[in-house]
């Protein structure tokens, strides 16, 4: 520990903080541009300069460790004219865009000069002009307003692992470009756009569409994956404006996707916003009532076994607690969450979550990916990965292995093999990679959705159980099993049992029923992954917030709400409850899913017992207990589930789950600016792959 004075007020650091930290613990405020908590120190912009008793200049307090018996002044007359003198040269080549600049309002450079700033300057020359890069669809680049600052280098380098960026020339020449021109391609890009500290990388889809004080934030959660990334929804009226990462160090930090960023747009493309029915081959509007109608009709001639339902990936556990009690109500024990074929058992919750937490990555000192890509199934997983991977050195090296197709996860690993095999080989000590699962004492498996849509999926489970035990993963307080999800609303599903009941068939069973006319009605709760073509005569029922496939298959359209438009719980991969909050009403006629299936089963003849929204929570709660711990994590014990069959692994290569990031769902595969990213970004990645 280190001991030192502030402005005349002792305090106590732990050994390698900064000044400038030290200052923070005492809300002390220190005026930064280059300084980023996340980021590696620069110490190049010189605005936190502060006054230390043995130092005969001023020091950069963000690069200057704090030691024991220093003193610090960071209000001294030397340092306020030393602060002037940064801020005047600083504003020399900055133009005078404030009024047309999409960072007015919440820019760093003009915030420091109001505090900080001299309030006119004594430098008549002519501003230097930087001329436009580009750097893709997503940011907006305007250098001319760069101050330097080399955040944007250093996220690239570091946290995003694509080091595309970097500065040209030296002194008034310097300029920060992308290499050759070309479009940034990394997954987490846009979040250059909240470090900037002024107005030089801004939003390109939001530029020019709403100053920060116009905007109603609304504090949510992301769907886009099974991460649950905290967002901010700015709004206005009933139209998105942009989203913005929300700080949560255990899921998230301070970073979002670009996908969670920019697919918004989406919302407003190809949205139900009216019941419809299928008359003559057409879908015609119609009304509430005459849709119910319409489905009774329909369902009352059909016993519950010629009944299914089928839940989307971003249904929230609301509608699939409603859409669970009706189908048991109607005596139908097919109903299935996994609508990717995925063969998940939810005997036991440590087999399908992620154990050790995200934030466990950090102290992991082995990591095990067995058929997974987590750059794009969760990025911001694979950027925890990535900040583990740079704080290893001969004390805390972090091993990692793959097994599965190679890919460029942004740091090097160890490729194991792609066929189901490797596992077995680890299993009975035979591969090389067991002397270093041996030797671990912090080790970490993920298993992603690659394995477990095949034929050995159960078997394939197992063996990573079994290597698990075998391994030491599994300790007092370690649980190193873990399974990275990629559908928002798959934890949630398991835990609520949407899935077969006694005697029920699964997705792939419901579509071999439904093409053999076994199966005479299914519902599809934002299901649009399945293939509709196997579907045969049977009457769907399609409740979703996109025309998308489902809408486009229905006989019935009930148009939901999207997760901006309701008050809804998701559980992330960890099994993490969370609730999103709603930002702007649905468009025209729709509604809340778990209400509009609600008004159905009274219509059906079978309503459920609940009316508000604190009664379905109750009901969620009555179901399973985790949610009763919103927000929270509950450890669940280990326990192995056996396999009940032979094994027989696949001699099948592993394949995949997600071959194009920005298209995955209805919202993106409708947001313009996704589309911009599929045509443009591939077409130039020429990246080589870590063994």
């Amino acid at each position: 520990m280190q001991k030192l004075t502030i402005n005349g007020i002792d305090v106590t650091v732990e050994d390698g903080t900064t000044v400038l930290q030290a200052c923070e613990t005492l809300g002390i405020e220190i005026p930064i541009f280059c300084y980023h908590p996340k980021l590696s120190i620069a110490g190049n912009c010189r605005m936190c300069l502060v006054e230390v008793e043995s130092s005969s200049k001023p020091v950069a307090s963000c690069s200057m460790p704090a030691t024991n018996g220093m003193v610090v002044k960071t209000n001294t007359p030397l340092i306020t004219h030393a602060r002037e003198g940064v801020l005047e040269l600083l504003l020399i080549n900055h133009p005078l865009d404030c009024p047309i600049c999409d960072q007015g309002g919440e820019c760093d450079l003009q915030d420091i000069t109001l505090k900080y700033g001299r309030g006119q300057s004594r430098f008549s020359l002519n501003k230097r002009a930087v001329k436009d890069k580009t750097m893709g669809p997503l940011i907006k680049p305007i250098m001319t307003r760069c101050i330097h600052c080399t955040r944007c280098i250093r996220f690239a380098n570091e946290i995003a692992g694509v080091p595309e960026m970097a500065a040209l020339g030296r002194g008034e020449n310097m300029e920060i470009t992308t290499y050759l021109g070309k479009a940034l391609t990394s997954e987490l890009s846009g979040n250059m756009i909240d470090i900037c500290p002024v107005g030089a990388l801004t939003n390109k889809p939001y530029a020019f569409h709403g100053r920060p004080w116009e905007l109603t934030k609304t504090e949510t959660i992301d769907v886009f994956d099974a991460v649950g990334s905290n967002i901010r929804v700015d709004s206005v009226g009933r139209e998105i404006m942009r989203i913005l990462p929300r700080l949560n160090e255990e899921i998230n930090e301070e970073w979002i996707s670009d996908k969670t960023r920019f697919a918004y747009d989406g919302l407003k493309q190809q949205r139900l916003d009216q019941p419809y029915i299928r008359q003559n081959g057409k879908l015609i509007p119609t009304t509430w009532e005459n849709a119910f109608t319409f489905i009774k009709k329909n369902l009352d001639s059909l016993s519950g076994k010629e009944i299914a339902a089928l839940a989307g990936d971003q249904a929230d556990c609301e509608s699939m607690m409603a859409l669970k009690d009706l189908m048991i109500s109607l005596e139908s024990p097919h109903l299935d969450c996994r609508q990717d074929g995925t063969h998940w058992d939810n005997r036991n919750r440590s087999a399908y979550i992620f154990n050790t937490t995200i934030a466990g990555i950090e102290k992991a000192d082995l990591i095990l990916l067995i058929v997974t890509n987590p750059r794009y199934e969760a990025p911001l997983i694979n950027a925890r990965i990535r900040k583990r991977y740079l704080k290893s050195g001969l004390t805390h090296k972090l091993e990692i292995g793959m097994i599965g197709p190679k890919s460029d996860l942004t740091y090097p690993y160890e490729h194991l093999g792609e066929y189901a095999k490797t596992i077995r080989e680890i299993i009975d000590g035979k591969h090389p990679f067991c002397k270093k699962l041996k030797a671990a004492k912090k080790p970490v498996l993920i298993l992603g959705q690659g394995a477990m849509n095949r034929r050995d999926s159960l078997e394939i489970l197992y063996l990573c159980q079994k290597i698990s035990e075998e391994y030491n993963f599994i300790q007092k307080d370690w649980n190193g099993f873990n399974v990275l999800h990629t559908a928002a609303a798959r934890v949630g599903g398991l835990d609520l049992g949407f899935l077969p009941q006694k005697g029920g068939l699964d997705t792939a069973g419901i579509l071999g029923a439904a093409h053999n006319g076994k199966i005479k009605a299914l519902y599809l709760l934002g299901a649009d992954e399945i293939p509709m073509n196997e579907l045969g005569n049977t009457f769907v029922i399609y409740q979703g917030h996109h025309g998308d496939k489902g809408a486009h298959r229905a006989d019935v359209i009930l148009p939901g709400a999207a997760y901006t438009e309701k008050s809804a719980t998701y559980v992330n991969t960890e099994g993490r409850p969370q609730r999103t909050t709603q930002a702007i009403l649905p468009p025209g006629q729709a509604k809340e899913d778990w209400r509009i299936i609600r008004a159905l089963s009274e219509v059906l003849g079978h309503s459920l017992p609940y009316a508000t929204g604190e009664d379905i929570q109750r009901r969620l709660i009555e179901v399973n207990i985790h949610f009763k711990n919103i927000d929270k994590i509950t450890p669940s014990p280990w326990e192995i589930i056996p396999l009940g069959t032979p094994e027989t692994l696949s001699q099948l290569a592993f394949q995949l789950p997600i071959t194009n990031f920005y298209c995955t769902d209805p919202i993106s595969r409708h947001s313009t600016t996704m589309a911009h990213c599929t045509a443009l970004l591939p077409k130039q990645e020429q990246k080589e792959q870590y063994e």
